[in-house]
């Protein structure tokens, strides 16, 4: 089984240097945060497939 992972925080105010560092923390939030959207689709999927499979749905 997967790893279940944790919304990601966005970066606070201190953490971003504003110098259009390559890649920037923003880049990083963006992509955990993808990530992490992409496993909450998957997780809902299946459990609205488990819904219907068990007759109540």
């Amino acid at each position: 089984m997967a790893t279940l992972l944790e919304k990601p925080e966005p970066p606070g105010d201190y953490d971003c240097c504003e110098s259009a560092c390559e890649p920037c923390v923003w880049d990083f939030y963006y992509e955990e945060l993808a990530a992490w959207q992409k496993q909450q689709q998957e997780l809902k999927a299946a459990a609205d497939g488990m819904k219907d499979d068990d007759g109540d749905g």
